[in-house]
C-alpha cells in the first residue's frame, strides 16, 4: 500500500534479513512502507554472509528476549520455508567435546538446551559420536545431539520476504543511504541522496550502521563493534565427510568454529571472530584463514585435503549487550532492532511480529488495509531440490531453462534471465549470484562469467562495467 500523501506509514533503515522481515509484516498488515538501504541489493550485508543454520536456540540465556525470538522463529521460519521452496536440510546439529572441560560442561548445556525448550536435545557417549561422524579427529569424545539444528538457504530467505513485500505494497530503495533524519511531530524527514523520505514511524535495522542512526535519533542503546568471521567453502566432494552440523562448545564470547553442510551441497568452516573498527572490513587474511584450516584439520582431518572453493568474510554487529536490543522509543515514534546475533535469521519473523506489536501497541495505524498474504515462489537452490537444468517439464515449456550457463553449479541461462526481472530484481553480479548460485562454484566465474556479465546487461540494460561495482 503505497503512501497517498507522501508520507508513509513506516521507514524501514536496513535491507538484510531482519529488515525485509519488519517490511514483510508491515506491509502484507495494512502499512504504507518504504525500505531504505545503503546497498544494491537486498541481504547485501551481513545476511549474505552468516552460517546459513536454522538455529533452535538452545544455547542461548534461559529467559533472554533472544531465546524466546529464536525458539519462535524457527518454526515460522520452517514453516514459510517451506512455503516458498527455500531449501532447508534437517541435519541436526552434534556438539563435540574435545577435552575434560568440554565434557563436563555437556550437562550443563544440555540443560540449557531443555530450559530453552529443546526438550529433544540428548546427551550421546563418545562411541555414538564417532559412529555418526567416522571422519572425526582423534581425540573426539562425548557430545550433545540437538536434531532441531538444520541447514537454511539464507539468501532467499531474504529475497523471499522482500518479494512479498514488495508485492503487498512496500517500496524498495536500494542504494539510498540515511545521511540525515529529523524528528518532528508530524514524524520524520530523512536525508537520502536525491531528496527527503517521509514516515510517520521509524524503525532501524540497519545492522553494522544501528548505533549511527540511533544517534541520529538522540538515542544512545548501544554501540556496534563490526566482529568479522571469515568461512572457507569447501568442494561438493567433501560433502561426504559429515552428516552434521558439527559445533564446538561455545566460549562466552563466541560459538566458536564450525564445520557444517550447506543446502548447496558443498561444507562450509568458520566463522573467526575478530573485533574491529572498519564498519566494512570484509577482506579474508592470511592468518584468519590458516586459523580456520588449522580448526578444522582437528574437528575433521580429510576436510583439509579438499578442493577451497571460495574464502569470504562477513561482519556481525556486536555491541556491549549480551541480549538482541529491540526497544520503543514512544516519544519520538521509533523502534531500535539491534544487538542482532548469528541467531537472527532464525528470529527475523518472531523479530518482525514483536516490532508489529510495538507499533500497534504504542497507537500506530495503517492507511490500507491488510493484504492477503501471497508467499512468493522462490527459485529451486538447493541441491536436493529440482533444479531447472533437470526439470524436463519446465525446459519443454521453455528451452531457455534446458540451456546451461554456469556448469559448475548447473544454472541455466533462463534462471539468470529470471533474477533480472522479478518484483526485487538483480542489479549487480552479486545479487545475481543470491538468486542462482551462479558463478559459486569451482571455477569462482572464471568460465562463466563474461557470459553471465553479458546476458545481464543486455536484460538490465546496466553498462558491464556497472554490474562488476563494489558498494562499500
Amino acid at each position: 500500500m503505497r503512501a497517498v500523501d507522501g508520507t508513509a506509514d513506516v521507514a524501514v533503515i536496513g535491507a538484510g534479513v531482519v529488515g525485509c522481515a519488519i517490511a514483510r509484516q508491515l506491509a502484507v498488515a495494512g502499512a504504507s512502507v518504504v525500505v531504505l538501504d545503503r546497498a544494491p541489493d537486498v541481504g547485501d550485508g551481513t545476511s549474505k554472509a552468516n552460517t546459513a543454520i536454522l538455529h533452535t536456540g538452545f544455547d542461548t540465556v534461559p529467559g533472554s528476549l533472544e531465546s524466546r525470538l529464536v525458539a519462535r522463529g524457527h518454526g515460522l521460519l520452517a514453516d514459510y520455508a517451506a512455503a516458498a521452496g527455500v531449501a532447508v536440510e534437517r541435519t541436526g546439529a552434534l556438539l563435540v567435546a574435545w577435552d575434560d572441560d568440554q565434557e563436563e560442561a555437556l550437562s550443563g548445556l544440555q540443560a540449557k538446551a531443555v530450559a530453552n525448550g529443546c526438550t529433544d536435545a540428548v546427551l550421546v557417549d563418545a562411541a555414538d559420536v564417532r559412529r555418526r561422524e567416522p571422519y572425526l579427529g582423534p581425540g573426539s569424545g562425548p557430545g550433545l545431539f540437538v536434531p532441531g539444528e538444520w541447514a537454511v538457504d539464507p539468501w532467499s530467505v531474504t529475497l523471499a520476504f522482500a518479494t512479498e513485500a514488495v508485492r503487498a505494497g512496500a517500496e524498495l530503495r536500494l542504494g539510498a543511504p540515511v545521511d540525515g533524519v529529523v524528528t518532528g511531530d508530524a514524524g520524520h524527514e530523512l536525508s537520502v541522496p536525491g531528496g527527503t523520505v517521509r514516515s510517520r514511524w521509524l524503525v532501524n535495522a540497519a545492522g553494522l550502521g544501528a548505533d549511527i542512526v540511533d544517534r541520529m535519533l538522540g538515542c544512545d542503546d548501544f554501540t556496534v563493534t563490526p566482529r568479522r568471521g571469515q568461512l572457507l567453502v569447501f568442494d561438493k566432494l567433501a560433502r561426504r565427510l559429515l552428516t552434521h552440523i558439527l559445533l564446538p562448545v561455545p566460549t562466552e564470547r563466541t560459538k566458536g568454529v564450525l564445520v557444517s553442510p550447506t543446502t548447496w551441497g558443498n561444507v562450509l568452516l568458520g566463522p573467526t571472530a575478530e573485533d574491529l573498527e572498519d564498519r566494512w572490513d570484509t577482506a579474508t587474511t592470511t592468518a584468519g584463514l590458516a586459523g580456520l584450516l588449522s580448526a578444522g584439520e582437528r574437528i575433521l582431518p580429510a576436510l583439509v585435503h579438499e578442493e577451497v572453493t571460495a574464502a569470504y568474510a562477513g561482519l556481525r554487529a556486536a555491541n556491549e549487550h549480551r541480549d538482541y536490543q529491540i526497544t520503543l522509543h514512544d516519544g519520538l515514534r521509533y523502534v531500535t532492532v539491534g544487538g542482532i546475533r548469528s541467531t537472527g535469521l532464525t528470529a527475523s519473523p518472531a523479530i518482525a511480529e514483536l516490532v508489529a506489536d510495538l507499533l500497534v501497541g504504542a497507537g500506530a495505524t495503517w492507511n490500507g488495509r491488510p493484504v492477503p498474504g501471497a508467499v512468493p515462489a522462490m527459485p529451486p537452490l538447493g541441491e536436493g531440490q529440482l533444479r531447472p537444468l533437470r526439470d524436463a517439464d519446465l525446459i519443454a515449456r521453455d528451452p531457455a531453462y534446458g540451456s546451461p550457463l554456469c556448469h559448475c553449479e548447473q544454472v541455466s541461462r533462463g534462471e539468470v534471465r529470471d533474477a533480472c526481472h522479478t518484483e526485487v530484481p538483480a542489479t549487480e553480479l552479486g545479487g545475481v549470484r543470491r538468486r542462482t548460485r551462479a558463478m559459486n562454484g569451482r571455477c569462482q566465474g572464471f568460465y562463466c562469467a563474461a557470459q553471465v556479465v553479458a546476458l545481464v546487461a543486455d536484460e538490465t540494460g546496466v553498462d558491464p562495467g556497472e554490474l562488476t561495482r563494489v558498494v562499500r
